[in-house]
């Protein structure tokens, strides 16, 4: 796949970039030059090879899903004017 001039000034556009002709022209090499990378990537054979998150073969640490408070109720109340059982307490506004 390579990319010609036409294609670079409308991603330009659709990317809100302005570019004068030359700037497009090198935009179009190097994007050309990406593609060409990526092409040789895909020739790469992968078969029986599992994807991986990381180089180092590691078990992902995953702490328990529970739902709690957090334990800081109090630290987050104790700047309120005023508050009751850890709940923030407001003026009455409809009677």
């Amino acid at each position: 796949m390579s990319v010609d001039l036409k294609t670079v000034k409308r991603v330009a556009t659709l990317a809100r970039i302005k570019v004068d002709d030359d700037e497009a022209k090198i935009m179009e090499e190097k994007l050309n030059a990406i593609l060409g990378f990526v092409e040789q990537l895909n020739e790469v054979d992968v078969d029986g090879v599992e994807p991986m998150t990381s180089v180092v073969d590691i078990a992902m640490k995953k702490r328990e899903d529970a739902v709690n408070d957090g334990n800081k109720a109090n630290d987050i109340t104790a700047n309120s004017p005023a508050s009751e059982d850890n709940f923030f307490m407001v003026p009455k506004v409809v009677e």
